[in-house]
């Protein structure tokens, strides 16, 4: 990725990376991003708790546990890939 390239919080179709080319973190698709960002991070915190519910109750199930680690990877690529793309762009401020 080069510079000025903004790493996006969803993906194509495909599964492959989105990114916006842009001079400012003020335009609508930027501001669009840090929305989806926030939220990304506020559900994962959010499937955080609900996973360490299921890994607490000792008679939860097979398909409970499954489910808790299913949500709980999907949220964690989530909040990474905002950690990397607020890396890169910090790292570029900076």
């Amino acid at each position: 990725m080069s510079d000025g390239l903004r790493l996006l919080p969803w993906s194509t179709p495909e599964g492959k990376p989105c990114y916006l080319s842009t001079d400012s973190d003020h335009s609508r698709l930027s501001l669009l991003a840090d929305e989806v960002e926030a939220a990304q991070v506020r559900s994962g915190e959010q499937v955080l708790a609900g996973a360490k519910a299921v890994l607490a109750d000792r008679t939860a199930g097979e398909m409970a546990v499954r489910f808790a680690l299913t949500r709980a990877s999907e949220s964690l690529e989530e909040v990474l890939r905002a950690a990397v793309s607020r890396g890169t762009r910090s790292s570029r401020d900076g």
